[in-house]
């Protein structure tokens, strides 16, 4: 009998429990996980201009802002695409996706992703608010398919204590070369008078910046790498002057061998290389080691877009980070929702660029408080004149997996340059002529 009345009793206060109402929405996102030191409507307690730091308080503040909403968080690893297909074949897609713009042609090409201009205008969000670049990679068949979040590219992250022990300070700031001639007569100098090399690179594991440089230094000849969407045009002989030139600096020792991107990373923190070729997202972290007394950046570190090395006009190839919708069923309340979160990371951009990501919002871009920001100025011009590869271009975190793979090889003379761009270019049309 007593058992039964507990039972009872169970029963009668579960059923007076509230059921939660409010619509849930599922935010799927990258850039890491470091809620050890970031407490929930708290400052970080460690770098505070990092990209997990800024996103995690970004959703926690929504989250504080928003109580009739229910947010499900879910962090995956850089950058995601495996776990987010397996969730679309299980038919558990999230909400809202953190997605590279190089990549939503890849979803938008099989109806994985939802239109957004109409959405978005009701929320006040239209095109013409985009920079030119994000617009562009966010734009297809005449509708919008992301929310662009950021503008990135690789640059010139330089010490400039190792440049003024090498002469290559005047006026304080950089001396940059010209040309091809001017950087390995400069390298060679820097070598001379530090004992360091010029460059410091990632070539192990993360050796995506191969490709970026090629493309770069291909766009500034007004090179047309893509003759149309399913060929790459590489063996060329401007392509083969390029990768010639980061042979060479590989060959002269005037870079960093065999390092993969944590050791690079630490290698140009701890002083041990001249310029750094990574992208924008380290900008705040390196800008609190020149802060730091005592370390080997303090006081000495700038960023700069690509040299002019061939080519006549400034160029960079740029991708970015959007928020997406993927297809699923919702229901309308579901549906605003994720609309309200779109409109809080539209208004917050300027937050998520802290971390030195360009803005993709020309607001912002014009905005005085951020042209304040370290380097800000030197850069915004990127987001008028960069570029991305042609949006039709599907699979380029594939092509550029296999573009690094062979130029790897050639700039560390495992292949000649022309078999490696020959190569590259066979594999890439092999995969670009038969995709599913």
């Amino acid at each position: 009998m007593k058992r039964f009345l507990f039972l009872l009793m169970a029963l009668t206060l579960g059923s007076c429990e509230k059921t939660d109402t409010r619509p849930t929405i599922t935010v799927q996102r990258i850039f890491g996980d470091c809620r050890a030191h970031v407490p929930k409507g708290k400052a970080p307690t460690a770098n505070p201009n990092g990209e997990c730091e800024i996103i995690t308080g970004l959703l926690d503040r929504f989250e504080a802002e928003n109580p009739d909403i229910h947010l499900k968080i879910i962090t995956v690893a850089w950058p995601g695409y495996d776990q987010l297909s397996a969730e679309y074949a299980a038919d558990d897609a999230p909400d809202l996706v953190t997605m590279h713009m190089a990549v939503i042609p890849d979803y938008k090409s099989h109806h994985l992703l939802m239109p957004l201009s109409e959405s978005l205008k009701e929320q006040g969000i239209t095109p013409d608010q985009f920079t030119p670049v994000a617009r562009r990679a966010v734009s297809m068949d005449g509708d919008i398919y992301g929310l662009p979040f950021d503008t990135w590219t690789q640059l010139f992250h330089i010490n400039m204590n190792l440049f003024a022990k090498a002469g290559l300070v005047k006026n304080g700031k950089p001396v940059l070369p010209r040309n091809a001639a001017e950087l390995l007569v400069q390298a060679r100098q820097f070598r001379q008078r530090t004992g360091k090399p010029y460059f410091v690179q990632s070539m192990v594991n993360e050796k995506a910046a191969y490709a970026r440089n090629l493309y770069i230094y291909l766009l500034a000849q007004d090179e047309v790498i893509f003759p149309d969407p399913n060929h790459i045009r590489l063996n060329t002989p401007r392509a083969r002057e390029i990768v010639g030139l980061f042979k060479q600096i590989y060959d002269e020792r005037m870079t960093t061998r065999d390092q993969d991107y944590g050791t690079a990373t630490a290698a140009f923190v701890n002083g041990q290389g001249g310029v750094y070729i990574v992208g924008t997202w380290m900008i705040g972290a390196f800008d609190a080691e020149a802060a730091t007394p005592g370390r080997p950046l303090y006081t000495g570190y700038t960023v700069v877009p690509y040299p002019v090395l061939f080519g006549e006009r400034p160029a960079a190839f740029v991708d970015g980070h959007a928020w997406v919708m993927p297809v699923r069923d919702r229901t309308p309340a579901q549906t605003k929702a994720v609309m309200r979160l779109l409109k809080f990371l539209s208004v917050h951009e300027a937050d998520w660029t802290r971390s030195g990501h360009l803005s993709s919002m020309k607001a912002v871009v014009n905005d005085p408080a951020y042209q304040a920001q370290p380097h800000r100025r030197d850069l915004m011009d990127i987001t008028n004149y960069g570029q991305g590869l042609p949006i039709d271009v599907q699979r380029q975190f594939a092509i550029q997996d296999m573009l690094s793979e062979e130029l790897a090889a050639a700039i560390t003379g495992a292949k000649p340059v022309d078999q490696a761009l020959k190569d590259a270019e066979t594999r890439i049309n092999d995969m670009l002529t038969n995709l599913s």
